[in-house]
């Protein structure tokens, strides 16, 4: 896979799946435009990035859960650039909660963010994409695919990106403009600390994990990176509107 002067938006790029993303891109040659809201972080990336393919990435701070923050964060990358190859809209949050607890307030955070933003950010990006016959990706969850209990508002919202992503593979699809999803069992990341576990509920949370995955293990936010990148390459070049699970096998299995 080759990148070379490939421009790829990132957004949710300072942590996580998104910098191990970042980094891969920066490996395969990719001109890259970060987005986060850890400038501190993103700086950290964007550093690794640089070193890892000589060439700066363009760092486009924003909170996407505003719509003035996408309207920004779209406007710094095509000045930077001029144009648009790839986006991956992987900024995401997760929230626990069931039907008992939750509140509207809840609801509407995991959708603005996970959900809403990409909407936004998809809309504004479509007309740069379609001049480069270029693609989009968008990181949802197993929770898309499969019901799991506690996570209410961020199943739903993962559906609803599941969804999305057929939807626009759909009607972009006549304009060579490819749109698919990977959908993340547990990863190594810090998305279920900020989603309110302490250490010692984290701790049992991986540990679990080797049971609800059919190969025994949590991933590694580098095997992500890893199936972002053939999805947005050429070697996918007939592949869209898929849901692709990167989850050791969870969303095949049932309880015994």
């Amino acid at each position: 896979m080759n990148f070379a002067g490939k421009v790829i938006l990132i957004t949710g790029a300072s942590s996580g799946i998104g910098a191990a993303t970042a980094l891969k891109f920066a490996r395969l040659g990719a001109c890259l435009a970060l987005n986060g809201r850890n400038v501190d972080n993103l700086k950290k990336v964007a550093q690794q990035c640089s070193e890892a393919s000589k060439s700066a990435p363009a760092l486009v701070v924003g909170d996407i859960s505003k719509a003035e923050d996408i309207e920004r964060v779209w406007a710094d990358t095509l000045r930077a650039y001029g144009k648009l190859d790839v986006l991956v809209n992987n900024a995401g949050i997760l929230e626990t909660g069931s039907i008992e607890n939750t509140s509207l307030e809840q609801y509407d955070r995991l959708m603005n963010t996970n959900v809403r933003a990409i909407y936004h950010l998809t809309m504004l990006a479509t007309p740069e994409l379609i001049k480069t016959k270029g693609n989009i990706v968008n990181v949802s969850s197993v929770n898309g695919i499969r019901s799991f209990p506690g996570v209410l508002a961020y199943n739903v919202s993962k559906a609803a990106v599941d969804q999305f992503t057929r939807c626009v593979a759909l009607e972009l699809a006549p304009k060579g403009v490819r749109v698919n999803s990977v959908n993340p069992g547990v990863i190594i990341t810090e998305l279920q600390r900020r989603g309110g576990l302490d250490d010692e509920a984290y701790a049992k949370f991986l540990e679990h994990a080797k049971v609800t995955h059919a190969l025994g293990r949590p991933g590694d936010v580098s095997e992500v990176a890893a199936a972002i990148a053939f999805l947005a390459s050429n070697e996918a070049s007939f592949t869209t509107g898929i849901s692709l699970p990167v989850d050791g096998g969870r969303h095949a299995m049932c309880p015994r």
